[in-house]
């Protein structure tokens, strides 16, 4: 039996909702260049925590948990530039709840690497 793997899991969903925010802002809005960088960073969250998943050492883990924070925090930027430009309306409730989804996952990231590298001082 599979055991559940809830930041696996949130961030794969994340990376499903960032792929048709690109599809949206290509077909609707004829945004191309913005689009683009969402997608590689949005999903690039999901790709970092799964290669995480498989680390060779725990320092291995932690550099992946870090590369997907940093991506996190890449994503952010370039949501709120497409909210400030105009491409993405800031009251919509689904930009609201990708924002939200980000910053849980955000935190998800954080905790887990403080427990990974508190672990490591022992």
């Amino acid at each position: 039996m599979k055991r559940e793997n809830l930041i696996l899991d949130r961030s794969f969903q994340f990376a499903v909702r960032i792929v048709k925010l690109a599809i949206y802002l290509k077909k609707e809005k004829k945004e191309y260049t913005l689009s683009q960088q969402i997608l590689r960073s949005g999903t690039s969250i999901g790709a970092n925590i799964t290669e995480a998943q498989d680390a060779q050492s725990k320092k291995d883990f932690i550099s992946k948990c870090y590369i997907a924070l940093k991506e996190a925090r890449e994503t952010d930027y370039w949501i709120r530039l497409l909210i400030e430009t105009d491409y993405l309306p800031k009251t919509h409730q689904k930009v609201i709840s990708i924002q939200k989804e980000l910053d849980e996952i955000i935190s998800m990231l954080i905790s887990i690497l403080k427990t990974s590298k508190s672990d490591n001082i022992s």
